[in-house]
C-alpha cells in the first residue's frame, strides 16, 4: 500500500501518543480507517523501535535497573496477582518485553550470583515456564503476550510473515512465467549476499527496469530504506551487475536469451 509523505507523517505523529500494547491498534484503526491494519502495525512497530533505540541507554543504566527491580519486588509483595511489570513498562514508556528481560536478568543474577548467559536468558523468555519463580514467570509471560513490537512472540510472527511473503512472491513470479533464481540457487553459484530473487530476464514496472526483488514484510519508510541500502541493497547492486554481465556473455555465446526450465523450478 502506498502512502504519501503527508499521510505517513500524520500516522507517525498520532503514534507518539500511544503505548506499545495490542490495544493501541484499535485506536490506530479507528483514527485511520482507510489504512490496512498490517500497514498501521508495521508503521507503529518501526516508529516505536526508533523510540526504543533513543531511550535504551537511559532504561539500562545500573541505577535505573536497581530502581526497577526494587519497585518490582515491592509491588509484587503487595499484590502478586497484579500485572506489576506491565504497569511499570507503561508507566516508564518502555517495551514490556524489554522490561521483563531486564527484571529477569537482574533476578537470575540475584539467585546465582553471576550474570546469566544470553542463551539461558533467551530460552526463559521464549518459554517462561523455565523461570524458577512462578510469580515472575507469570509476569514475564504477561509482558511478552502484550508487547506488539518486541519479544520472542513478535519475532516468531515477523519470521512467519516474512516467509509467507516470499512464498507468495514466488507464486506470482511463476504465474507470470518469469524466469528467476532464488537465494539458495544464488548461494550455490557463490554469491554471499543475495536478494530473494534475481530475474534472469529483467522486466519493466511503471517505467523502471527490475533486475531483482527483495521481499520485506514491513513498511518502507525513509529510515528503513536508508538502512537497507547500506546493509543490503548496494551489495545486491554489485552482485546483480556481475550476474547480468554473465548472462550477457551467455547470450552472446548462444545467440539467444538465457532461460530456465520453469517446470524444474516448480518441483
Amino acid at each position: 500500500m502506498k502512502l504519501s509523505k503527508a499521510q505517513y507523517d500524520e500516522v507517525a505523529r498520532f503514534i507518539t501518543r500511544l503505548k506499545p500494547t495490542r490495544q493501541c491498534m484499535r485506536q490506530l484503526k479507528e483514527r485511520f480507517p482507510h489504512q490496512s491494519q498490517s500497514t498501521l502495525l508495521s508503521i507503529f512497530s518501526q516508529e516505536y523501535q526508533k523510540l526504543i533505540k533513543r531511550t535504551h541507554a537511559r532504561h539500562h543504566a545500573p541505577d535505573t535497573i536497581e530502581m526497577y527491580y526494587s519497585r518490582y519486588l515491592h509491588d509484587i509483595a503487595m499484590d502478586p496477582a497484579a500485572p506489576v511489570l506491565l504497569n511499570l513498562a507503561n508507566e516508564v514508556d518502555f517495551s514490556p518485553a524489554l522490561i521483563a528481560r531486564t527484571i529477569l536478568e537482574r533476578f537470575l543474577q540475584d539467585q546465582d550470583g553471576v550474570m546469566p548467559t544470553k542463551p539461558v536468558l533467551n530460552s526463559m523468555l521464549r518459554d517462561p515456564s523455565l523461570i524458577p519463580d512462578p510469580v515472575l514467570a507469570n509476569q514475564v509471560n504477561q509482558c511478552i503476550v502484550n508487547d506488539c513490537c518486541n519479544g520472542p512472540l513478535v519475532d516468531c510472527i515477523k519470521h512467519s510473515i516474512g516467509h509467507e511473503h516470499e512464498v507468495l512472491l514466488r507464486e506470482k513470479l511463476l504465474e507470470n512465467n518469469l524466469a528467476f533464481l532464488d537465494e539458495d540457487q544464488l548461494r550455490m553459484k557463490g554469491y554471499d549476499k543475495t536478494p530473494d530473487f534475481i530475474l534472469e530476464v529483467p522486466v519493466a514496472v511503471e517505467g523502471h527496469v527490475i533486475h531483482w526483488i527483495e521481499s520485506k514484510a514491513s513498511f518502507g519508510d525513509e529510515s528503513s530504506h536508508r538502512m537497507y541500502l547500506q546493509d543490503q541493497f548496494w551489495s545486491y547492486w554489485n552482485s546483480t551487475d556481475i550476474f547480468c554481465r554473465q548472462v550477457n556473455n551467455y547470450n552472446k555465446r548462444n545467440e539467444g536469451p538465457a532461460h530456465k526450465n520453469l517446470q524444474s523450478m516448480r518441483r
